[in-house]
């Protein structure tokens, strides 16, 4: 276990314990926060916080103990997979909105990395390794195509070309607003925010990120209170965290039900982000092959309740 000591603002309103602690402490969700509160992991000027409902308190300290990844096993969960491709070397699947890629602080369990360790059924005993076979990550509210090795070899060699930037990776979105130009890169630096810790944003100290996109399509909701949006394809250079998601928003453009960057949707409970397609060379194989994963059914039925938009 470790002890994360906060000192909370003098400006700090006094807000839920529960909901503070997810500002605070990474991929931290509401849920968890009350499940430390009431295993008593958590001290405001050293007393036991009770209640989620307590408010914290400007100027106090608080202690939260958090468990630490060395005391994390990974264990084999029958969650089901959209399995698009697999050999003895490597899994293709098409991951659904909500799962989270393996485990870390907040989902210590019922990720992807238990759903492939049950199916794979390597071995029946917990094991340390939280990433088992894990090259790349999608964000949990994120869909689409994922590849994860079936071997420590395979895993190298995909990881190498994942590093060298000889992959593809072609994603979907729909973002708020007519985009102009109809095709573009961008090209900004993506760093962790300043002001909040749990957000990336464009920052000249941050790292190389370029994003290109053209627009497939133009919409216009079919209800009143609905806003212009537009389809894009987009196609990145770079992998950072967030990458797409800050970049559209840094250009007035938040990637639609995108709740960090931009805001809620009230009939979409995801962002419109998905993972379209990858071309990645298999180990063994000399070419690359193109793995493709169809939008998943709620994208598509949101994509039906809008109205398609000539733009000039």
């Amino acid at each position: 276990m470790k002890t994360l000591h906060l000192v909370i603002d003098q400006g700090q309103q006094p807000i839920r314990m529960d909901v503070f602690l997810t500002t605070k402490v990474d991929h931290l969700s509401r849920t968890k926060a009350q499940e430390l509160i009431q295993a008593r992991l958590v001290t405001q000027n050293g007393q036991i916080v009770t209640k989620a409902g307590a408010r914290c308190i400007g100027g106090a300290t608080l202690a939260i103990v958090l468990p630490t990844r060395e005391e994390v096993t990974l264990i084999p969960q029958d969650i089901p997979l959209d399995i698009l491709f697999e050999n003895d070397d490597a899994i293709v699947v098409n991951k659904p909105a909500h799962l989270v890629v393996h485990p870390a602080f907040g989902n210590w369990d019922g990720t992807l990395a238990n759903a492939i360790l049950h199916h794979l059924q390597q071995t029946p005993e917990p094991i340390t390794d939280l990433r088992p076979g894990i090259i790349h990550r999608l964000d949990k509210d994120t869909s689409g195509v994922m590849i994860i090795a079936k071997s420590a070899q395979a895993k190298a060699e995909l990881q190498k070309q994942f590093a060298g930037r000889t992959t593809s990776k072609t994603y979907l979105a729909l973002v708020h607003g007519f985009v102009k130009p109809p095709s573009a890169i961008i090209d900004s630096p993506i760093g962790r925010d300043s002001r909040d810790r749990k957000k990336m944003a464009i920052t000249t100290a941050g790292r190389e990120a370029r994003t290109s996109y053209e627009v497939l399509s133009y919409y216009q909701s079919a209800t009143s209170h609905g806003v212009n949006s537009s389809l894009l394809r987009i196609t990145l250079h770079t992998g950072r965290t967030h990458q797409i998601r800050v970049h559209f928003a840094s250009i007035g453009y938040p990637v639609v039900g995108d709740v960090t960057y931009g805001k809620a949707d009230p009939t979409l409970d995801r962002q419109f982000l998905h993972a379209f397609q990858l071309a990645i060379r298999l180990p063994g194989h000399k070419e690359s092959t193109q793995f493709e994963a169809p939008l998943t059914p709620e994208l598509k039925q949101y994509l039906q309740t809008l109205q398609p938009a000539a733009v000039d």
